[in-house]
């Protein structure tokens, strides 16, 4: 996980600007320690950020910690429980509708995204544009308002999409078209699902992103922008190698899939709900399942700030580091 904040990209001016833009770049699970002191060395782009900016060690993520809900959290600075964006995959079972990781047409509905104000919403408020690049959820209507201009996210943007992105989203606060620019950037995430975090894929997705953030760098210089734009880049959550031979949990081993309604996602946190007459039996069987945590919508510890959220399934399932639960 990354934070990592510019007061400028050039030593400050003598009367620095009262009023900055504000570009932010959404770095899909990036772990920690992908830019830690060993790693800055090979990672120009990265290195001259942080030399000139702010970066902290880690940041802690909501739970559960995976990409929707935390998304939301950093862009609305709430827990899941308030802005109701609690799973990648979730279920609204009065309405009968899914929101399965942002891809099928229901994941639009203002349902899922009214529950608190992003970032982009409340600038847009205040009569400030937003240019937003694949932002998950900014072709969404959040509140009667949406994003002045939204490049919209169907398939993993590529490098050059990225570069693009960048230059696009530079060229918009230069112009003044865009007070507030905001890129998303997917395939370090996407290759450390596929081959794992410690994969030359991933350091391969790392190594472009550096690439791009150099060339930023140039761009806002040349743009005259180096006194007048804050850039922040942070991540979602991390990533931890799991074994596929070993540590797997199959639920169907345990209980009797017919007994259950519903179950949304799978890996390290997943949802379920049980025909009702049969919760105190699942439960029961569940929580003897070693390297994963049962817990009864009540019993959530507060800690998590998870419980109270309005699609919060009646049992959650939540698997040790290192293990992965299915069906």
């Amino acid at each position: 996980i990354l934070a990592a904040a510019l007061a400028s990209l050039l030593p400050l001016p003598a009367y620095p600007s009262t009023h900055r833009k504000l570009l932010v770049f959404l770095l899909d699970g990036f772990r920690f320690d992908y830019i830690d002191d060993s790693e800055l060395e090979g990672l120009p782009g990265f290195r001259d950020i942080v030399n000139m900016g702010v970066k902290v060690d880690y940041m802690t993520p909501d739970f559960p910690s995976l990409s929707y809900p935390n998304y939301y959290t950093l862009m609305t600075g709430r827990h899941c429980e308030v802005h109701q964006m609690i799973g990648n995959y979730m279920w609204d079972q009065k309405a009968n509708v899914s929101f399965d990781i942002g891809v099928n047409k229901e994941s639009l509905l203002p349902l899922w995204w009214n529950g608190s104000e992003p970032l982009w919403v409340t600038m847009m408020k205040e009569k400030k544009n937003v240019s937003m690049y694949y932002w998950p959820g900014c072709e969404v209507e959040i509140l009667g308002v949406r994003p002045s201009y939204c490049r919209e996210y169907f398939s993993v943007p590529t490098d050059k999409n990225f570069a693009d992105a960048i230059s696009d989203a530079l060229e918009s606060l230069r112009n003044g078209s865009a007070e507030m620019a905001a890129v998303y950037y997917e395939r370090i995430d996407v290759e450390g699902h596929h081959y794992g975090p410690s994969s030359q894929q991933r350091k391969s997705a790392l190594k472009e992103v550096d690439k791009a953030l150099s060339n930023m760098i140039t761009l806002i210089k040349s743009k005259g922008l180096q006194d007048d734009l804050n850039v922040l880049l942070f991540s979602d959550h991390g990533m931890t190698d799991i074994s596929w031979v070993d540590k797997v949990i199959e639920l169907k081993n345990y209980i009797n899939m017919s007994d259950t309604i519903q179950i949304k996602d799978r890996g390290p946190v997943v949802s379920l709900w049980p025909a009702p007459e049969k919760q105190a039996e699942i439960y029961k069987k569940l929580k003897a399942v070693e390297h994963m945590h049962v817990y009864n919508r009540q019993d959530i510890p507060d800690r998590f700030f998870y419980k109270k959220g309005q699609f919060v399934s009646p049992l959650t399932l939540v698997a040790e580091e290192g293990w992965f639960i299915v069906e």
